[in-house]
């Protein structure tokens, strides 16, 4: 049985009515969310980073060990070749062997450059791997602080928002599809939140634009779904202001 345009907005309004209330649960938390995950990815690159740095130095550390199994092997032909040159046959040979022993030598040496090279970028790793473990360090802290912070106050809102919820997904079966995805497309733009708005005061709820009398008149009725031209907010009906009666003013009593 198809619904009445009264019952689709009574509907509606009763789905803002729910989503506000969720909204203010999560107003609540404040940023308090988008907060702690911004510290989580923070560590999280932090963590990379560390991985990076332990790398880094495993290498160096690794090029070192293989420079100095270099300079063994070069001091190993060194001994060969003094070995050798003792027993030199002519002066050709001699220069030969002298030239290898220079060649051996310098292997060394550069050999000996690039492992002092390699220990200082080692030192200078491990000091930013200090540093950046202190700062993790802190930034865990925050992260530890703020997620009990949040966690305090999830518990004190948790079986509202579950009711709520609970709640939000009977009203949405009650709403044809077709109006649901109207009514999230006006609340995702909307600041407040608000899709579905009363007329107050002559007002639209929303935009707080004048609506004109004809067009409350309309909304009264609840033939048709009426939406406000200015921003585009469903208007589910009219409340009436009740007029306080004036407080009648104390005569004055004249003095003699």
């Amino acid at each position: 049985m198809e619904s009445t345009v009264a019952q689709r907005l009574e509907a509606i309004h009763n789905l803002q009515l729910i989503d506000s209330k969720l909204d203010a649960i999560l107003k609540v938390r404040g940023a308090l969310p988008e907060e702690v995950q911004d510290l989580e990815d923070e560590i999280a690159g932090y963590e990379t980073r560390l991985q990076k740095f332990n790398s880094e130095i495993e290498s160096f550390e690794d090029n070192i060990k293989a420079l100095k199994e270099s300079i063994k092997d070069s001091e190993k032909l060194i001994k060969k070749y003094q070995e050798q040159q003792m027993n030199v046959r002519n002066n050709r040979e001699y220069d030969a062997i002298t030239k290898e022993l220079e060649l051996q030598d310098l292997e060394i040496q550069v050999a000996k450059k690039k492992i002092a090279e390699a220990g200082l970028k080692i030192d200078q790793k491990k000091h930013d791997l200090n540093e950046l473990n202190e700062i993790m360090k802190d930034r865990q802290k925050d992260l530890d602080q703020k997620k009990d912070e949040l966690s305090t106050i999830v518990a004190e809102s948790e079986s509202e928002e579950a009711k709520l919820n609970t709640e939000r997904e009977k009203a949405v079966k009650k709403i044809e599809e077709r109006l649901l995805k109207s009514y999230d497309k006006i609340r995702n733009n909307a600041k407040n939140g608000l899709a579905v708005v009363m007329v107050k005061r002559g007002a639209c709820g929303g935009c707080f634009n004048t609506v004109p009398p004809q067009r409350q008149a309309d909304i009264r009725e609840k033939k048709k779904l009426i939406v406000c031209e200015h921003c585009g907010r469903i208007l589910a009906g009219v409340e009436d202001e009740i007029e306080e009666e004036p407080t009648p003013k104390k005569k004055r009593t004249a003095r003699s």
